[in-house]
């Protein structure tokens, strides 16, 4: 609907595979984390997204970003925020794995990776279009994706467990319409305003639809979903904030003087020119 094809590429298809890998590894690992961890572990681990994509930003070619220290300052407030709110009301303590430890760190690293890549791709060639992204991370991840589920015969199942409820595919395609526009506007964030600060806004995100659903159901709030609140506040106001401000000089009002006389020394030379154009000959 779109109207892309594959001759509108403008970046080789093994920037895609590298792309695709990371985005496979990323949604594998996490999935398979909670065989480990249970929800609220790795929901704490997951809220820190956004400091593993900032640091990996100095480490990727083509990007080598560096952020100045109040906005680690920022993403750190948000970090500790959103996971004091998220396990305010948690009905069971994080319960850790080594396993599931190493597992999701694994899944952190890859999300840093994807993000900084993603920008890499947008600043090298600034002709490239989200639809683009979207479309050749998602081709070239069938073949990532197909071959384990036939091995597990999950792909088998799902077949035959959609043709037993059909409606599982009316949902599958709005579920599948939802992703495409929440894609793309990552993407959009991504190509104009970076990964971390991307990373800064879904996680605030996160924290926006955690109170909505206290607001439209009623929940109550307690003492530590204040100070989540507060903190997440405190950490984007920290980054909106501009801090490099920088004093004017005091010789600028000296050069507009002078600017000012010089014009009107030329000025004064062509009135002077003009008058002796027109004095009458004798």
């Amino acid at each position: 609907m779109q109207g892309f094809t594959p001759k509108q590429m403008v970046n080789p298809w093994k920037t895609y595979w590298k792309l695709s890998a990371v985005l496979m590894g990323s949604h594998g690992l996490t999935k398979g984390s909670l065989a480990f961890l249970n929800y609220p572990a790795q929901i704490m681990f997951k809220s820190t997204k956004v400091l593993p994509v900032m640091v990996m930003g100095a480490f990727i070619p083509g990007l080598r970003r560096k952020y100045p220290f109040h906005e680690y300052i920022s993403a750190l407030l948000l970090v500790i925020g959103l996971i004091l709110f998220t396990l305010a009301d948690a009905q069971t303590s994080p319960n850790f794995s080594i396993i599931g430890v190493l597992m999701i760190c694994g899944a952190l690293i890859m999300d840093s990776l994807m993000g900084n890549l993603q920008e890499a791709i947008f600043t090298m060639n600034p002709n490239t279009t989200q639809i683009e992204v979207l479309f050749c991370s998602t081709v070239v991840g069938l073949p990532f994706l197909i071959p384990p589920m036939i091995l597990t015969g999950e792909l088998f199942k799902a077949w035959k467990s959609c043709a037993q409820h059909p409606y599982v595919y009316g949902v599958l395609v709005f579920e599948a319409m939802a992703t495409f526009i929440g894609q793309i506007s990552v993407l959009s964030l991504i190509a104009i305003f970076g990964a971390a600060t991307t990373a800064m806004i879904t996680t605030a995100r996160k924290a926006v639809t955690l109170l909505l659903s206290y607001m439209i159901f009623t929940k109550p709030l307690t003492e530590q979903h204040g100070t989540g609140l507060l903190l997440i506040a405190m950490g984007i106001i920290l980054k909106m904030v501009p801090i490099d401000f920088k004093p004017a000089s005091r010789s600028a009002p000296r050069n507009r003087k002078s600017h000012l006389k010089e014009e009107k020394t030329q000025a004064d030379r062509r009135e002077g020119e003009g008058d002796e154009e027109n004095r009458p000959l004798v």
